[in-house]
């Protein structure tokens, strides 16, 4: 039996509609802008108007189509409310998320509701939403959480974001059994240190920087240009039998 030549699986994304929550800056920032460059129509979602607006201005001075949504992505209602109002979805970025990195011994409650507040129940609420949106519009979906190595690592004075990282990837396989019949996907993709705002000022510290270079086989830390590619690839046609998986982006530091 001879083998039928096959067409390369599309990375572009034309056509599509796309939420980017935590859209307004750093990776988030990063991956509305891939999303527009393949031709997705893009919805840049974030608390900050000034920082949303500045990214849909930017895609659409390249030509590239995009809207501003200030959304608290923590407050239930007001995710629930908004994307109903969205219309069909096609893609959800969630990429909203913090890190307050202390020893446990040092950990402030205030701290551990806040990253688990924005790392994990904001991820639950915004893939509850966009799963009925796009099961009601009977659209065959990707949900992609930006995560982290340190979902599938511990590290030091991490504690509570490795947790709530762990608690992401379980909740992508759960997810990806879930919404599997009804065509959706559901994945991760778990960069490592990138240069971003809230990684800066950790990075400032030449001993940790050395640190975060030995761990990573490329022996360089990232720059938000580095998740653009990963994360249309996930979106894309090209990952349609890509589910319940983690996409690592971490220059080889999970490898050992």
């Amino acid at each position: 039996m001879s083998l039928q030549p096959e067409s390369l699986p599309s990375f572009r994304l034309d056509g599509q509609r796309a939420l980017v929550a935590g859209g307004g800056r750093g990776l988030g920032a990063a991956c509305a802008q891939a999303l527009a460059q393949a031709g997705a129509d893009v919805v840049v979602a974030a608390r900050s108007e000034a920082e949303v607006h500045a990214v849909t201005q930017g895609i659409q001075d390249r030509g590239g189509r995009a809207q501003s949504l200030c959304l608290d992505v923590t407050d239930s209602a007001a995710v629930s409310r908004c994307i109903a109002n969205l219309g069909p979805l096609d893609i959800l970025i969630n990429s909203a998320g913090t890190n307050r990195p202390a020893l446990l011994t040092e950990t402030r409650d205030e701290d551990l509701r806040a990253v688990m507040d924005l790392n994990v129940t904001a991820a639950y609420l915004l893939a509850r939403e966009a799963a009925r949106s796009m099961i009601a519009h009977q659209r065959a979906g990707s949900i992609i959480t930006i995560s982290s190595q340190m979902g599938h690592v511990g590290g030091p004075k991490r504690t509570v974001y490795c947790g709530t990282k762990h608690a992401v990837e379980g909740m992508t396989k759960a997810l990806a059994w879930e919404l599997g019949p009804h065509g959706i996907r559901v994945n991760t993709l778990c960069p490592t240190f990138i240069r971003t705002a809230m990684t800066e000022p950790m990075l400032q510290d030449p001993a940790f920087a050395d640190f975060v270079r030995s761990r990573i086989a490329l022996g360089r830390i990232g720059t938000p240009r580095d998740v653009m590619g990963a994360v249309v690839f996930l979106a894309s046609e090209a990952a349609a039998l890509i589910t319940g998986t983690a996409l690592m982006v971490d220059g080889g530091w999970t490898a050992v």
